[in-house]
């Protein structure tokens, strides 16, 4: 059996599975499916057309996910847009904002007031901080770290494995500190880290560590202010 709150307003043809939770006051979209153990709290808003709480598949070739039972959490005041999905393990904070089309993997952790844009992709076992915005298109590759107060532009993209396939790798994303703003178009190599309120400018491609407190552009992104 499913807990879900008399103040729900759900859509025509909305499927909810058992052992879920919804809250006061949350609205559902039609067509939106919400699989086994998803939590919504209070006051949450899901677009039409969406899938809560994907259990994550695997074939020999991919890394299989080590918190396969944990369920989705999505916090007080959250808004999703339309065609979103969001897969098992994952926390959403309190008051996100999540645009249509968006994608987020399992074992994600996205803090309060956080904006995932339209279209953006966020993969496994990536922390997003707090008050970060993750723009429009956006590739967040898998094992990424973002601190509290990052800027994302638009079709910004990560990698987190350094031999793309070809040889074994502990595969890591890039860590992103606090205050930093990622431009358009930026590509960030594996595993290196944007310092404190760093400025990385329209599509430079960082291949290695950069300073706190600067302006970096160009391919490779080299320092060009501070």
């Amino acid at each position: 059996m499913s807990d879900i709150h008399g103040s729900a307003q759900l859509g025509e043809r909305v499927v909810i599975e058992k052992d879920v939770k919804i809250g006061k006051n949350v609205v559902i979209g039609h067509h939106s499916v919400i699989l086994q153990g998803t939590e919504i709290g209070d006051n949450v808003t899901v677009g039409c057309h969406c899938v809560l709480g994907i259990r994550p598949a695997v074939n020999q070739r991919m890394r299989k996910s080590s918190k396969t039972d944990q369920q989705l959490v999505i916090q007080s005041g959250t808004r999703i847009g339309h065609l979103v999905s969001i897969y098992s393990g994952t926390q959403i904070g309190k008051d996100v904002f999540i645009g249509d089309h968006a994608s987020i993997r399992e074992n994600v952790s996205v803090a309060e007031e956080s904006v995932i844009g339209r279209a953006a992709i966020v993969e496994l076992n990536t922390k997003i901080g707090k008050g970060c915005t993750v723009q429009t298109q956006a590739y967040v590759t898998g094992d990424t770290t973002l601190e509290d107060h990052v800027f994302i532009g638009p079709c910004v993209s990560m990698s987190n494995d350094k031999y793309m396939g070809a040889q074994a790798y502990s595969l890591q994303g890039p860590h992103i500190k606090k205050g930093a703003k990622i431009g358009n178009n930026a590509s960030l190599l594996p595993g290196v880290t944007v310092g404190y309120n760093t400025i990385i400018g329209a599509g430079a491609v960082v291949t290695k560590d950069t300073e706190d407190n600067i302006v970096a552009a160009g391919v490779p992104a080299k320092k060009i202010n501070r």
